[in-house]
């Protein structure tokens, strides 16, 4: 669909917030979005003001609520039987003196998941109110658009759900497990999580809050915003002049010509993260006792286990987002951070591939610490059978938010700005060529 046909609306410029071209998009078709032609990065798609997004909202928080009402999951072994409920999983930990372990996991399936949702109905509420003559956005609304793409990455309920599936099989050889209704209505709750964030478009949010972003005179399709002597929001995309105010004048957010200490953040987080592995793979995770006898197992040595049973796809899913994962993403983001600072060509799209993939795969990571947490909150039969969190638990979901940081710290642009790749009028496609961008169902 070209961006200049007589039925579409007026196109809006916009820079790129991976590698900082500036784009001429307009709104795409129904099922349709728009990637950068760049470097691939989805910059806009279809949005309709419905209130589907706000009826999931409510749904998955009343789902959240029963699934803190009700039992979790309920374990029988000999006669004696237990069970958990969803808060059992932090505060067990906290029992065992592992406060910090017990705030991650509280606060990544329970916490953040609810302020999300409730300022996300906040902010739909606020668009229905400016619909009003005259009317405002009601207070806090624009700081709450901001805080929703930072939120997003540390809701965790959806790996939890997955955790929940490899602890069953875990366990199930040791006793009988029963799920109960809180299990159903926390899986129901991560689904409709799952689907109320891959409806959120922060840019849609800000058009119909603040308006279409409007472009500084001289600003042109087709070459970098830096190039421009512009600087782009990083949170609704308008373009301003590099010399102006500090804060965008359209949200109020901070401007950055590029992230500050971009490359220095993200080697200090790397290096934590790669001294943290150390204990988190030589020190046990958990610690089972049977019948008085104490068997400590490392994350290698649960992967084992699960091989001797017979779980390949289980001890694959554990090696792969507790071994292979952590030491990939530290390897990956290092190799960035050399890349930005290197001025010979270099593959850009497989650059941007690497950055993106890294960037989503971090969060998988925590399937381990969330097994632990459960278990410990679920096996608890004394000397019969128990289970007890380990040092190594600890210092992997270190390993894990360590790693989630740097990725966000690292500024892909950096890249692009190395490879003088910033593209000439002169010698590239025409604007009305690059009006017409990628687009995809």
């Amino acid at each position: 669909m070209d961006a200049t046909a007589p039925d579409t609306p007026p196109a809006t410029l916009l820079p790129c917030p991976q590698c900082d071209l500036v784009l001429s998009v307009s709104d795409p078709a129904p099922g349709e979005w728009v990637r950068c032609p760049r470097c691939g990065h989805p910059l806009a798609r279809h949005t309709v003001h419905d209130q589907t997004s706000p009826a999931l909202a409510v749904t998955a928080l009343i789902l959240l609520t029963l699934s803190l009402i009700f039992p979790y999951i309920r374990f029988e072994k000999n006669g004696v039987g237990e069970q958990m409920g969803l808060l059992d999983a932090a505060t067990e930990l906290a029992a065992f003196h592992h406060p910090a372990l017990a705030v991650v996991v509280f606060a990544t399936i329970v916490v953040m998941p609810a302020c999300f949702l409730a300022a996300l109905l906040w902010v739909h509420a606020s668009l229905r109110h400016t619909r009003k003559p005259d009317a405002a956005p009601l207070p806090g609304t624009a700081a709450l658009v901001r805080a929703l793409p930072r939120w997003q990455p540390w809701m965790m309920a959806d790996v939890f759900a997955i955790a929940a599936l490899v602890s069953l099989i875990k366990i199930a050889g040791m006793a009988e497990v029963v799920l109960k209704p809180g299990f159903w209505a926390f899986t129901g709750f991560a689904l409709a999580l799952l689907i109320t964030v891959q409806r959120l478009h922060p840019l849609a949010l800000w058009a119909r809050l603040a308006g279409p972003p409007l472009a500084p005179p001289g600003a042109r399709a087709g070459r970098t915003a830096l190039a421009q002597g512009l600087v782009g929001c990083e949170q609704c995309g308008q373009l301003q002049p590099l010399a102006g105010p500090r804060h965008c004048q359209r949200c109020g957010a901070r401007l950055h010509r590029r992230q500050p200490a971009s490359l220095q953040r993200t080697w200090a987080l790397l290096v934590a993260a790669t001294l943290c592995c150390f204990p988190a793979h030589l020190y046990p995770i958990m610690v089972t006792t049977s019948l008085g006898h104490t068997q400590p197992a490392t994350i290698v040595s649960g992967v084992l286990q699960f091989i001797q049973h017979g779980d390949w796809p289980i001890a694959l899913i554990i090696f792969a987002a507790s071994v292979l994962v952590p030491f990939g993403k530290i390897m990956a983001l290092a190799w960035l951070c050399l890349a930005a600072r290197r001025d010979r060509a270099l593959d850009m799209a497989a650059q941007m591939r690497l950055y993106r993939i890294t960037e989503w795969v971090g969060r998988w990571s925590m399937i381990d610490v969330f097994v632990v947490a459960i278990v410990v909150a679920l096996v608890r039969l004394g000397n019969l059978l128990s289970i007890a969190p380990g040092p190594g638990g600890v210092a992997f979901a270190a390993v894990v938010v360590l790693t989630m940081l740097a990725a966000f710290s690292f500024d892909p642009r950096l890249i692009w700005d190395r490879q003088n790749a910033d593209p000439d009028p002169a010698t590239q496609r025409d604007d009305d060529d690059l009006d017409t961008l990628p687009r995809h169902s």
